[in-house]
């Protein structure tokens, strides 16, 4: 029975050996082309004039105080935006009210507007000639051209990482063990950190990986914000432009290759906080199955 039944199973799109082979093919020569190439070519290049050249240029001032600032920044937008995340995907997933559809718009906007647009938005906000421009520069607060812009820019870039990758999850999950745990009593809070968190903990450690690499990385945004002042307002990215526009390609080369090892690491993080998401999910299901089994038994 099994075997006519397998017979009569239409194939599958890529059972042939020759298309298998053409994909991964296709998808190796790409990958090659767009992701390993470039990362070779900085590698070699930030080394071309010797490790000497290479210490140097990581230990100038400017390339200094650019790695600190993108530190900063990150220390400060990515615990923000997790804290967002979470309460976003918390009221979208478990609570019904009105506007929730508006909600789950906001946490998309950044998505679909280009950064440079952003940062443009910013300066007619926070700007001089903008809406609270003059009553910031009347108490002397200074938003743009300084770390709060900066913050503030790369905020608005990672705000939907870490709720995007909740927001699915927290649906699939429903609301079962949260109105369980409140009916027996939990608090809010209680519930929250003995019953959600520890179902998302996975899930929320790979949107603060993702978050915290494009804050590091972020560009288009920050550059309009920052005012690209050398040594004070320069994130790691702007100041790779800076060197590259002054003919310090190797310099450039150098500092760029910060940002590749931690486009590596985050894609190690990755890997990893997938691999064991996916252990844990098979444990819980396999205990599941011999619950079930034990029951019907």
């Amino acid at each position: 029975m099994s075997t006519i039944s397998s017979r009569c199973k239409p194939p599958r799109v890529g059972d042939a050996p020759w298309v298998r082979q053409s994909l991964i093919g296709f998808v190796l020569i790409i990958g090659a082309f767009l992701v390993v190439a470039p990362l070779l070519v900085i590698a070699v290049e930030a080394f071309s004039q010797g490790v000497k050249a290479y210490a140097a240029t990581i230990n100038h001032p400017d390339t200094r105080h650019a790695i600190m600032l993108t530190v900063i920044t990150a220390l400060i937008a990515v615990p923000i935006n997790t804290l967002f995340g979470v309460a976003a995907a918390w009221a979208i997933t478990k609570f019904d009210f009105w506007g929730k559809r508006f909600l789950l718009v906001i946490v998309e906007i950044p998505f679909s507007i280009s950064p440079i647009v952003a940062g443009v938005a910013y300066l007619f906000v926070y700007g001089l000639q903008g809406l609270f421009g003059p009553l910031l520069d009347a108490y002397e607060i200074k938003i743009l051209f300084a770390l709060p812009g900066i913050v503030i820019a790369s905020m608005f870039v990672t705000a939907p990482f870490v709720a995007r990758e909740l927001i699915p999850l927290m649906q699939a999950q429903g609301r079962d063990l949260e109105e369980a745990a409140t009916s027996l009593g939990a608090s809010g809070w209680r519930t929250f950190f003995s019953v959600t968190l520890p179902n998302i903990k996975w899930a929320l450690l790979y949107g603060v990986v993702l978050c915290n690499a494009r804050v590091m990385g972020e560009f288009g945004a920050v550059s309009i914000v920052s005012g690209n002042i050398r040594g004070q307002t320069n994130t790691l990215p702007l100041h790779i432009e800076l060197l590259y526009h002054d003919y310090q390609a190797a310099g450039a080369f150098a500092s760029a290759s910060i940002l590749a090892a931690l486009a590596v690491i985050t894609i190690i993080a990755k890997v990893a906080l997938e691999r064991r998401g996916a252990g844990r999910g098979r444990k819980k299901l396999s205990a599941a199955n011999a619950i079930a089994t034990e029951t019907i038994s």
